[in-house]
């Protein structure tokens, strides 16, 4: 097993981050040659998911997210909130995101489909740090 990870500024309240290429480049200095790449958030109000980039797409993700769980409404954890942060909004929505996704990886490159794009996806920005862990089986 080895194990890495990427780290990652976000600038938005919500934001999608195709991480495909930092992934890619992490595989190539790691040596990885073939095995099971979990690819993992470390946090509660961000995901990862593989998804195709699109830009009117992304668009709609964000009004999907917003019509979902509306940023300004009146949730329970907003009132108890540990950090001070109203972010109740993106804990409900990281109920549906995925904080990992596994991926094959192949004579040193992740088995992506033709479109496939992989995406941190931050719900509770911005935030000057956020970890993205690897973990690969060999």
């Amino acid at each position: 097993m080895i194990t890495d990870s990427i780290t990652l500024i976000t600038t938005k309240p919500l934001q999608l981050m195709d991480i495909t290429e930092a992934v890619s480049q992490k595989i190539k200095e790691l040596n990885i040659t073939n095995g099971l790449l979990v690819v993992a958030s470390h946090h509660t109000t961000a995901g990862i998911k593989i998804n195709e980039q699109c830009d009117a797409l992304e668009r709609d993700f964000y009004a999907w997210a917003e019509k979902l769980a509306p940023s300004k409404a009146n949730y329970e954890h907003n009132k108890v909130a540990v950090d001070d942060r109203p972010n109740a909004h993106s804990h409900l929505l990281s109920f549906l995101i995925n904080t990992s996704e596994t991926i094959i990886v192949k004579n040193g490159k992740m088995e992506l489909g033709t479109w496939q794009r992989l995406f941190f996806i931050e719900l509770d920005g911005p935030r000057e740090k956020r970890t993205v862990n690897l973990t690969v089986l060999i």
